[in-house]
């Protein structure tokens, strides 16, 4: 870990001055402020008290970056790293960006200022650019969510192959005209997830309505709007892929509400196969997603890093995915 002396050498300026600026004293030239800072970020020093006393220890903490800690899947994701964390003598942390780009980043800063041994991202708000920097602080690793681009281990599925198992599924069941809801298209997994869904359609000389298409919809309210748009149309779709559990149990919840059958009216699909995709009535078809399993290899890749201090390297773990049939099809 760099020190004070350091910075200043590598800045020429005195220690003295990179103190003041540690310490944000008003009376510091700007461009010798913004110097020391980037000569701090360069070197790796962190102006922290209890960095300093863990120089060369270990926390024995791993954080764990989530985008909504009310969506359940993530719930049984870090339940599942918990686990393994507690076997192997590390304790958690769990840190909710509420898929602000900027929250994520503040979380990330634990890692800088050495208050955890490691990070998983189970959601990534942001590019590999952004992360890429705070790689020489510590391990990280994406699971779940992903960026192709990333040089960090991955553990992940593939979310074409279940956007197009979805979309095939009511096709088969005879739906020509179906909408797709789904996360934000920034985010490289809800992209795949619809470009699986959208070869599925092309390759049988389908397309989906604007209308039809709902982005950036993650939870049951959502589902519930989502229906209510649908039911306000002339031309409705006869079936729907949705990108997550909570937004099909929403959007059947309330079709029922108003009267629609579910499949004869309107056909869903879920994904993640969620507790809840059994519990409503009726059941909903969905594509499961290994959680536990995709936790607890996470958390031993990331237990394993620390401990014998490995590298950040671009490798993946491509875990399976299967189509549950249920009444909701």
């Amino acid at each position: 870990m760099a020190t004070i002396k350091e910075v200043a050498k590598r800045t020429g300026l005195s220690p003295s001055t990179i103190s003041r600026v540690i310490n944000n004293h008003p009376y510091v030239d700007d461009d010798k402020r913004r110097t020391v800072l980037a000569a701090m970020d360069e070197l790796g020093y962190v102006p922290n008290s209890s960095a300093r006393r863990l120089r060369g220890q270990k926390t024995n903490t791993i954080a764990v970056i989530i985008s909504r800690i009310v969506n359940p899947f993530f719930s049984h994701l870090v339940d599942s790293m918990e686990k393994i964390a507690g076997e192997k003598g590390y304790q958690l942390i769990l840190c909710d960006s509420r898929l602000d780009s900027k929250r994520e980043i503040e979380h990330l800063k634990l890692l800088k200022t050495k208050q955890v041994d490691g990070i998983i991202m189970a959601s990534m708000q942001n590019k590999w650019a952004e992360l890429e920097p705070f790689t020489k602080y510590g391990p990280i690793i994406a699971c779940n969510e992903y960026d192709s681009d990333a040089i960090m281990p991955t553990v992940k599925c593939d979310q074409k192959l279940g956007g197009y198992l979805g979309a095939k599924h009511l096709i088969e069941r005879g739906h020509t005209k179906i909408a797709y809801a789904g996360g934000a298209d920034r985010i490289e997994l809800t992209y795949d997830r619809k470009q699986g869904f959208m070869k599925a359609l092309e390759e049988h000389g389908l397309s989906v309505k604007e209308d039809w298409n709902f982005i950036s919809y993650y939870g049951i309210e959502d589902g519930k709007s989502i229906f209510q748009r649908i039911y306000a149309m002339t031309d409705k779709p006869t079936a729907i892929f949705a990108g997550g559990d909570e937004v099909a149990a929403g959007i059947i919840q309330e079709a029922k509400r108003f009267g629609c059958r579910v499949p004869e009216d309107l056909a869903v699909v879920g994904y993640d196969n969620q507790p809840i995709a059994d519990l409503i009535d009726p059941g909903i078809t969905t594509i499961e997603q290994p959680i536990n399993m995709m936790g607890s290899r996470a958390m031993e890749l990331m237990v394993d890093m620390i401990k014998h201090k490995r590298k950040g390297k671009a490798q993946t773990e491509m875990l399976p995915l299967q189509l549950i049939i249920r009444q909701s099809t």
